[in-house]
């Protein structure tokens, strides 16, 4: 690679991977805040749990325009135009004096973050060869996750000594920043590429078969139950239920939960750096997506269930595990994407997010109504929270059942 070609890769991979740094960081936020958030608003866990979860009601709901979008005008485009909409969504929540304010704050948000990791997977598709494409979606996560570690002891800090409602103020900055960068500093020639394929594609009067191609895939309907389940479930966990578990379950006060987190997302970060290595490796043995999965999925049930019984204040290490072992799940959804054309990646990623975000909202949501809803038929609160683990881990195994491997398509 010349140095030219170097510095041009930097400059894409850098504008996308500060903007899905924003992106993970206001994912994750809640789990932090949500003792603030529970105190100031009189808030119970299915409230927190609805509240946090709109950000993926409204994140899921793009999905499907955004991948034709993303196809049809390219990514600089679509991504920077949006997070001025996550901007809008973080002043909302700041200024918020009522739940309503802060739900719509949270939409906003996922509605500007919606395009953060897709556009940049479909911009590498376009700028990078096929034989980076693991190892380039394994290292934008971990500058993700790197904004996942910044929402824990960080933002804890900055919350008890301005309030949490300075976090979002200065969220809102840096994400017009990100929003400038990407307009002005990335090529225009995927935009270029973007209209030509249209084109292509579709002759005048022909109608654009949208996602019929996506949805149609029997590895998509096979492989995105234990998807939704195994990785749209540790991000329910990981974006609020985490923190919730850290100071009720296992009785750590603000501050010991907050580096607890901080060391779940360390550990997180790490297993997608070591991912970034390893992903070339484990497919030249011949270890496909589904494979993968399964040893992987079989790790994270045994990890919740010492979770479950784990009840000492420092049982807060099995979490640790489990964030390590969640990053493989990534390998699965890229394999998905990859078995599409080119022309439809785009649409291939975004069609997959819709469903495991999807199941996210449903995940997050659903998990604090079963907490309360144990907690109304008589268990106290650390049972509450152990049934609601234990329904998910059933969830889990079922997903299992549909999964079968398919050759990735060129």
């Amino acid at each position: 690679m010349s140095a030219t070609s170097f510095a041009r890769g930097l400059l894409i991979f850098s504008a996308f991977a500060l903007a899905f740094f924003m992106s993970y960081g206001l994912r994750a936020i809640n789990a932090v805040l949500a003792p603030d958030l529970v105190a100031e608003f009189s808030l119970s866990a299915g409230d927190l749990g609805a509240m946090s979860s709109a950000y993926f009601v409204a994140f899921s709901a793009m999905q499907l325009p955004l991948g034709i979008w993303l196809d049809r005008y390219g990514s600089r485009r679509v991504e920077a135009s949006l997070l001025l909409v996550a901007a809008l969504g973080c002043a909302c929540f700041a200024l918020g004096d009522k739940v309503i304010h802060l739900w719509l704050g949270r939409a906003l948000i996922g509605i500007g973050m919606a395009a953060c990791l897709m556009a940049a997977l479909k911009a590498f598709r376009f700028w990078f060869a096929a034989h980076w494409q693991q190892r380039l979606a394994a290292w934008i996560l971990v500058c993700g996750t790197s904004g996942a570690l910044v929402s824990t002891v960080p933002v804890s800090m900055l919350a008890q000594a301005f309030g949490w409602r300075i976090c979002f103020v200065l969220a809102a900055g840096l994400l017009l920043a990100c929003s400038v960068y990407l307009w002005l500093a990335l090529p225009r020639d995927e935009e270029e590429a973007a209209s030509k394929q249209a084109a292509a594609a579709r002759p005048d009067g022909a109608r654009d078969p949208g996602y019929r191609q996506i949805f149609a895939s029997r590895f998509l309907r096979g492989a995105m139950p234990s998807l939704v389940l195994f990785q749209g479930g540790f991000l329910a966990l990981q974006t609020l239920w985490a923190g919730p578990w850290m100071t009720q379950v296992l009785k750590l006060n603000a501050g010991d939960a907050a580096q607890a987190l901080m060391l779940f997302n360390a550990a997180l970060l790490l297993g997608f750096l070591w991912l970034g290595w390893a992903a070339p490796k484990i497919a030249a043995r011949g270890w496909d997506g589904p494979k993968v999965m399964r040893l992987a999925a079989a790790l994270t049930l045994l990890t919740e269930a010492a979770i479950i019984y784990g009840q000492q204040t420092w049982a807060w290490v099995f979490w640790l595990g489990l964030a390590a072992i969640s990053t493989v799940f990534t390998l699965l959804q890229t394999e998905l994407a990859l078995s599409f054309p080119a022309r439809l990646s785009g649409r291939a990623y975004t069609g997959s997010n819709l469903l495991l975000f999807g199941g996210v909202f449903f995940l997050q949501w659903g998990f604090g109504a079963l907490i309360d809803a144990a907690g109304k038929l008589g268990a106290n609160t650390v049972q509450s929270f152990q049934i609601a683990m234990a329904v998910l881990m059933m969830l889990q195994a079922l997903s299992l059942l549909p999964l079968r491997s398919q050759a990735i398509k060129s």
